[in-house]
């Protein structure tokens, strides 16, 4: 009986033992995973402070593209409005019309026109004279001189030779002598007594209005005459002179460069009724503004709808200095010029050798 109860206890207190063993080995075992848990940690921490401290491994940068410089863009001012003291001109950018359409250049090219005429509503041709005979053979003179030269020459010739038939029984030497101060003047003479033999033999000493018969004349294209037919004789005609030439390829109307061309594609972007008259208002704004080698586009009412403006002296200022004639202040070309010049201003050119 006591050897049972010995055995007994025995085994209890082995249990007990291994009891406190096993909770010993499972602290054990926490402890260490703690651990282990801790020095993971501690190494992430570590890995990632030294990959933040490490420096960026250098990578080769991709070249970078210069930006193209932005075009200059011309800017012009608005319609011409009389200049306020201390304000700048209000701007408008100016499109160059390469893509523009047809129905486009139509409308641009006849708001031109219809600025010019407001402008230039006196205008008007800047030879004197008083009959298609003086009108023709004044003309004829005019070419590679001023108008305002033939103007003071004319005087003189038409007092001698009032006819066709005067000046074609004229010598020649005489005349020659009269037209010294046009330039060319043998040449000149021999073509203005040419025309004046044709009119006295062929047309009764009458100045044909016919196109077809006037450039069968001895110094007569199609330039002089359009400027016959259409201010002598009310027929509407284009006068392509050198002026004209510059302005409509200026204005990127047309790109010919044959005054025959020219005449045919400005001819198509305007009725038949506006030609003589545009005519008169592209020459006088040539003349007064848009110059060739250097034309006043600050001073210009049409630079908003001018794909050319920049091309002069944009300040306005010093644009203004650039006007000619009475734009300028200054006498206009003619001796005798019609009332309604007079009426706006305008003052008569002096005659040859005054001043």
């Amino acid at each position: 009986m006591k050897k049972a109860a010995s055995a007994k206890k025995a085994a209890s207190s082995k249990g007990a033992a291994s009891k406190a063993t096993s909770s010993k080995g499972a602290a054990s075992k926490a402890t260490a995973s703690k651990s282990t848990a801790s020095r993971t940690a501690s190494a992430s921490k570590s890995a990632a402070s030294k990959k933040a401290a490490a420096p960026k491994k250098a990578t080769k940068a991709a070249p970078v593209k210069k930006a193209p410089a932005a075009k200059k863009v011309t800017v012009a001012p608005k319609k011409a409005t009389a200049p306020i003291k201390g304000t700048a001109p209000a701007k408008t950018v100016v499109h160059p019309p390469g893509d523009e359409s047809r129905t486009a250049l139509v409308r641009r090219a006849r708001r031109i026109n219809r600025e010019l005429a407001e402008v230039f509503p006196y205008a008007h041709p800047e030879l004197d004279f008083e009959n298609p005979f003086q009108l023709v053979v004044a003309t004829v003179l005019s070419a590679q001189t001023t108008d305002l030269r033939v103007n003071q020459t004319t005087p003189s010739l038409f007092a001698k030779y009032p006819t066709p038939e005067d000046l074609a029984a004229a010598n020649p030497e005489e005349v020659e002598e009269i037209l010294r101060p046009c330039g060319f003047f043998r040449a000149k003479t021999k073509s203005v007594i040419g025309l004046s033999k044709a009119l006295a033999e062929d047309f009764g000493g009458e100045v044909p209005g016919r196109l077809e018969d006037l450039v069968k004349l001895p110094g007569v294209g199609r330039k002089t005459a359009f400027v016959v037919l259409g201010n002598a004789f009310g027929r509407p005609g284009i006068t392509v002179d050198t002026h004209f030439q510059r302005l409509v390829r200026r204005w990127r109307w047309t790109a010919e460069t044959d005054p025959d061309k020219i005449e045919a594609a400005i001819g198509a972007l305007f009725p038949k009724s506006d030609w003589t008259d545009l005519s008169h208002h592209v020459i006088w704004h040539g003349r007064r503004i848009c110059h060739a080698r250097k034309p006043a586009c600050g001073a210009c009412p049409i630079a908003p709808l001018c794909p050319a403006y920049g091309e002069g002296e944009t300040d306005p200022e010093k644009a203004k200095k650039l006007l000619k004639y009475e734009k300028g202040g200054f006498p206009g070309q003619r001796l005798k010029p019609p009332q309604a010049y007079l009426d706006a201003g305008g003052t008569p050119a002096p005659p040859l050798g005054a001043g």
